[in-house]
């Protein structure tokens, strides 16, 4: 069912999260048209009817709810993912427990033997995928090695992702049929990586298919309306099979790559087309181009030397100055907005000159770390900060061996924030897990274990963190926004712990005036 095919429908008796006053809201054509105090409700409809099929709810099952007191919100985006590799962990090994290398081997044994005596076996040319392996953690005795590897898995195929998504660990076969080159520690650099990493399967195969599906109603669980998706492949294929295959659950705003953004343009696509078959759900939007490496691969372009590190080094740029300005201006001459990957606080200076030179317009990735002056200019150029800040959590060990000595601000949401700069959450999952409610914690109380919390100094209030999930949209339904909204159990805002907005108990989604996910 699409916008244009549904009737009005209407959610009475739901509370506004800034100050618990009831409401009623009214979405007629998929938009909002309504948002009214409650009047005294005595019959709510047929919610009976409403139920956890495996395709979108339409709203013609009915035509009223009964929030009963529940919470509404605009509905929640995730900014930044890899939305095929996040499914992809739906049906793959995660090697992010693992502390250590052989611990890493352990779970791959145990892994491929469990998938050779499953019921469906294991194909021996088939190439078995693992991610999210945490090597810049591990001690220097404890490192990735080709010889382990291969001892563990023989002649069968084996790709592992860091969980940055910036190396792979590889064993030999998986090296020869991908044709990469891999040393006596079996890692795969970053670009040699990226385009590796794509080739690993079919990503509209029927397996595929499966798991997108999976996340997606895994998505929609937890109140997520759209996502931005930056997977290194053709977004635009892949999400016009998708949908025609009824993967409707979300909205789309897909990436395009340097490699590809010009074979687009000259194929006729213009920033803002609809993609095939998603019936106003998803849109090729965006210019995806990383500038720098990562932080874990000690590859973040940054402008002093990193610490604990021999032979000295301060980071690559992926691209030269110039060709961040060409691809911009390319991006910019077709109605593309840019989203570009900078972690290092070098690399974040080279992006916003680029910015600044070709009047892009869009976001920066990560902004990672930053000096205080470009956090000034960061807000005249009025980007966007689109940050994940389960990573400021998951890396701060990380900063504390490698960035000890630098005097740039690393994960600096808060002061983004005071000076006017638009924050984006996000997750970069796989590399942290898509929930935004994980993300707000994380931004809030920047601590995700019996630790002090992180830079507390860059801590962020509910109400930023709550609207800085929801793509503009504020932390209220407003009149003329899309059919985008959430139900919940309980007040976000008055969330006291990050265990408790971690698990935030999501009562409904709507996305597109469809119900998505419906427990009431």
């Amino acid at each position: 069912m699409t916008e244009s095919e549904t009737t009005a429908v209407r959610i009475v008796n739901a509370r506004l999260v800034d100050n618990d006053r009831l409401v009623d809201v009214t979405v007629v054509n998929g938009v909002v048209t309504s948002v009214s105090p409650s009047d005294d409700h005595s019959s709510t409809g047929n919610v009976s009817n409403v139920g956890n099929g495996d395709a979108a709810i339409g709203p013609a099952a009915i035509d009223t709810v009964d929030a009963d007191g529940r919470w509404i919100i605009p509905g929640l985006w995730d900014g930044h993912t890899h939305f095929t590799q996040w499914a992809a962990t739906f049906g793959r090994l995660d090697l992010l427990a693992a502390t250590s290398a052989s611990e890493a081997m352990t779970m791959l044994r145990d892994y491929l033997d469990a998938r050779r005596t499953s019921a469906e076996g294991l194909d021996p040319n088939t190439f078995v995928v693992g991610m999210r392996f945490r090597h810049s953690l591990w001690s220097d005795a404890e490192q990735p090695t080709l010889a382990a590897i291969d001892a563990v898995s023989g002649d069968q195929p084996v790709a592992l992702s860091s969980a940055d998504m910036h190396c792979g660990w590889v064993n030999s076969a998986a090296a020869r049929r991908l044709g990469v080159h891999v040393g006596p520690n079996g890692l795969v650099g970053e670009l040699e990586w990226f385009d590796a990493y794509c080739r690993l399967d079919d990503a509209t195969g029927n397996e595929q298919l499966r798991m997108i599906g999976a996340a997606e109603r895994d998505a929609a669980g937890k109140g997520v309306v759209g996502i931005c998706d930056y997977e290194m492949a053709d977004t635009i294929s892949q999400w016009t099979a998708r949908f025609a295959a009824g993967l409707d659950r979300l909205r789309v705003r897909a990436g395009i790559y340097p490699e590809r953004i010009e074979q687009a343009v000259a194929d006729g696509w213009r920033g803002g087309d609809e993609i095939p078959g998603s019936h106003g759900l998803a849109h090729a939007t965006t210019l995806k181009l990383i500038s720098d490496g990562s932080l874990n691969t000690r590859s973040a372009y940054c402008s002093q030397p990193y610490s604990n590190i021999s032979p000295e080094t301060r980071g690559v740029l992926s691209y030269s100055p110039e060709a961040i300005e060409h691809y911009m201006t390319v991006a910019r001459d077709n109605g593309f907005d840019v989203a570009c990957h900078a972690i290092g606080d070098a690399a974040n200076a080279v992006v916003l000159d680029a910015f600044a030179h070709t009047g892009a317009h869009g976001a920066i990735e990560h902004a990672q770390q930053l000096q205080p002056s470009d956090v000034t200019r960061f807000a005249g150029l009025g980007l966007t900060a689109s940050v994940q800040p389960q990573h400021a959590v998951d890396d701060r060990d990380v900063v504390s061996r490698y960035w000890a000595g630098m005097d740039a601000i690393p994960f600096p949401y808060r002061t983004l924030h005071n000076a006017g700069v638009l924050l984006r959450f996000g997750s970069d999952a796989p590399v942290a897990v898509l929930d935004p409610w994980v993300a707000m914690a994380a931004a809030v109380y920047r601590t995700d274990d019996d630790r002090d919390a992180y830079q507390p100094e860059q801590r962020l209030d509910l109400r930023t963190a709550l609207a800085s999930s929801t793509f503009g949209q504020g932390v209220a339904p407003h009149v003329g926004m899309p059919a985008d909204l959430v139900l919940l159990d309980r007040n976000p805002l008055a969330m006291s712990s990050p265990a408790e907005l971690r698990s935030m108990p999501v009562a409904a989604t709507m996305c597109a005036a469809r119900w998505t996910h419906f427990t009431l």
